[in-house]
């Protein structure tokens, strides 16, 4: 067999030991493996249909493009994987395929060129990235991947889920993924810290859940972060919104208006609060409070801060609470937090009504005024003795706008309500629907069409359009809703 190691582009191996009374393989040239199809991910089987050696004395059966655990065990086991580390993905497959052809020389396995090209790549992307997710990763038409268990893998394609042919090896294969993902931003997870929020490189974001809380097998969710920015322009253009609700939200993040978006679960909050902040102006100073990272905002003056969870001790953790209260001493303009779901909400309010306008902020809610009680109520955990009177006070006078987002049952997500929030009568927050969504009818394919509809109030920010002298184009913009 080649002697790796040679080149500088080779990786050091271990020759396996020679096999006893084995008959020399006859030279043949190498099957020239037929390139994959682009977005056909590598098939792998469960753990229990993974083939076995063949017995003795009897022929090799044909076997499986992935192949049994001992094989592969083999395989690895010839790799340095400290050198494998350093070298670039496409140059370990090849010395991986090399390994493999060798071995299949060796012991007559009847292994085709592609079958020896599918497993040389899912050791490589076990051993460079991560394992069978590699391929949904690279996929730009998929928003979510659900790993539920070993053979039940699904993906959000135009905002609907299917199930897909990806399959892990095992339980401890997912596990094994999972502590590769969450090591690379400094979180662990396993039995004693078995839940953890984190995020890939690029920014998408993920969910590990371990057993014994998981009981099946463990659960990895990921919302992948588009390739390509979608912005106010790319949401009117996909039908999320119209040119007229894009132009209010454009006024009113140039108008540093305190604005509120909410809806539920894969909605598109973040993605809207994201296309909001492409409106800040260049010279301010601008600083996002996440648990996990994953705003990219693209104005030179951003800081960019992120909670950690308690360490094994129950030390060393930092809430989005203590980063507010820290971030009100780093001189900000705007205050950004891509999701408020705790007591933090209080120092969310006070920071808006502390000369911080322009902040926008993220909620889970059914509707706009189900957006307020959730507020309410986040912040009566945090200040348990602050009358319900003055919290609503404090949410009148902190927020302007409520941006109600839905992804409804065609798939499409799609801005549905724009609140404004008006003031306090009595006990009760009133406001007024800017823009509020009325479902008129279906095509033949399933997609939901509709209309907005519109008060055409004159908005309590009125005097802050005009200091900034676009209380003209405002009234323009709501004459076409």
């Amino acid at each position: 067999m080649k002697k790796f190691g040679r080149r500088a582009d080779e990786i050091p191996v271990r020759m396996p030991a020679a096999v006893p009374d084995a008959p020399a393989a006859a030279p043949s040239a190498r099957p020239v493996p037929p390139p994959l199809p682009p977005a056909e991910p590598a098939v792998a089987s469960p753990a229990s249909s993974l083939f076995a050696s063949a017995p003795k004395h009897e022929e090799p059966a044909t076997h499986h493009p992935v192949m049994s655990a001992s094989l592969r065990e083999r395989v690895i086991e010839q790799i340095e994987p400290s050198v494998a580390a350093t070298v670039p993905r496409d140059v370990l497959r090849r010395q991986i395929e090399e390994i493999i052809h060798g071995i299949a020389n060796q012991e007559r396995l009847e292994l085709s060129g592609r079958e020896q090209l599918f497993l040389a790549e899912e050791i490589a992307d076990d051993m460079t990235g991560y394992g069978p997710l590699r391929p949904l990763l690279l996929d730009e038409t998929i928003n979510d991947i659900m790993i539920n268990g070993p053979s039940n893998v699904y993906v959000e394609r135009a905002g609907k889920l299917e199930r897909v042919a990806v399959r892990f090896r095992d339980n401890d294969h997912i596990a094994s993924v999972a502590q590769k993902i969450a090591s690379q931003v400094g979180r662990r997870v396993d039995e004693s810290s078995p839940m953890v929020d984190c995020r890939l490189p690029d920014g998408s974001r993920v969910n590990i859940i371990l057993p014994p809380l998981a009981i099946h097998s463990p659960c990895i969710s990921i919302r992948k972060f588009p390739n390509r920015r979608l912005n106010i322009a790319g949401m009117i253009e996909n039908g999320s919104m119209t040119a007229a609700l894009g132009q209010l939200l454009e006024i009113a993040s140039r108008c540093r208006l305190n604005v509120l978006v909410s809806g539920g679960t894969g909605s598109g909050k973040t993605t809207l609060l994201n296309a909001l902040s492409q409106f800040i102006d260049h010279s301010e100073r601008i600083v996002t409070i996440e648990d996990a990272a994953e705003l990219q905002l693209q104005q030179p003056h951003v800081i960019s801060l992120e909670t950690r969870p308690a360490s094994l001790e129950g030390t060393g953790q930092v809430t989005q609470r203590d980063l507010l209260w820290n971030a009100l001493r780093m001189r900000p303009d705007r205050i950004v937090v891509g999701e408020v779901r705790g007591a933090e909400a209080f120092d969310m309010l006070q920071a808006m009504n502390t000369g911080h306008d322009g902040s926008i902020s993220t909620v889970h809610a059914n509707s706009t005024r189900d957006a307020l009680t959730r507020v309410e109520n986040m912040v009566q955990m945090g200040q348990v003795n602050l009358p319900s009177r003055a919290i609503r006070s404090q949410i009148v006078a902190a927020l302007d706008l409520i941006v109600q987002v839905e992804r409804m049952r065609d798939g499409q997500r799609r801005i549905v309500q724009i609140s404004e929030v008006i003031g306090l009568e009595g006990e009760v927050i009133t406001t007024n629907d800017i823009a509020l969504f009325e479902y008129k009818d279906e095509d033949v394919q399933g997609r939901i069409s509709g209309t907005y509809r519109s008060t055409n109030a004159v908005p309590k920010f009125k005097s802050r359009l005009v200091y900034y002298g676009l209380d003209r184009a405002w009234a323009e913009a709501m004459r076409h809703i």
